[in-house]
């Protein structure tokens, strides 16, 4: 099993997310939220996808964009720090990102589809890494930064947005979050 990594092997900004994730296997915590964010989201349609909760604030298509591009950035991270490289790799603007991708040009349920294609992709590069790796550094945000820190991060961060997708956006139109069907209509 992939050990907590230790607070000096990410940067402080980090621990919002590392914190998030249980005590588990790693490799099934990934799938697991894989799972979850699928059958939490799949029944929402592109109207209840372009809400906002708050003027200036991401909607749901851009919220789910954001989690498959985010998840891209820190398995490319990853993958090059377990791959004994030792870039540094600075801060990327989300918010540009997000704009530039122009998610509210897409279809939700491709959106969802892109998520989870990522996913797999994060699943397959840390089921193949050895145990040797995870303790691998590179530098991230200018801070020493352990390759399992990174896998932490990505699942942190997943947790992270399913938390915000349930208070901020499932909860306005009254989805029943155990079943995920839509209880009255918006």
């Amino acid at each position: 099993m992939l050990k907590r990594p230790k607070m000096n092997e990410y940067h402080p900004f980090f621990e919002r997310y590392v914190t998030l994730v249980p005590d588990e296997k790693l490799f099934d915590i990934l799938k697991d939220q894989q799972e979850t964010t699928i059958n939490l989201l799949r029944n929402i349609s592109n109207e209840q996808a372009e809400y906002q909760y708050e003027e200036k604030k991401w909607n749901l298509k851009e919220v789910l964009g954001h989690m498959a591009d985010a998840e891209r950035v820190l398995s490319y991270y990853l993958f090059v720090v377990a791959r004994g490289d030792t870039l540094s790799f600075p801060p990327f603007d989300t918010d540009l990102y997000t704009t530039n991708a122009d998610f509210n040009r897409l279809d939700f349920q491709d959106i969802l589809s892109d998520f989870s294609i990522v996913r797999q992709c994060t699943s397959s590069l840390i089921s193949y890494l050895s145990n040797n790796v995870w303790i691998r550094t590179g530098t991230i945000l200018n801070h020493p930064t352990t390759a399992r820190a990174l896998a932490y991060i990505i699942a942190g961060h997943e947790r992270h947005h399913q938390a915000i997708i349930k208070e901020r956006y499932l909860l306005k139109y009254n989805i029943d979050l155990d079943s995920n069907e839509k209880r009255k209509s918006f």
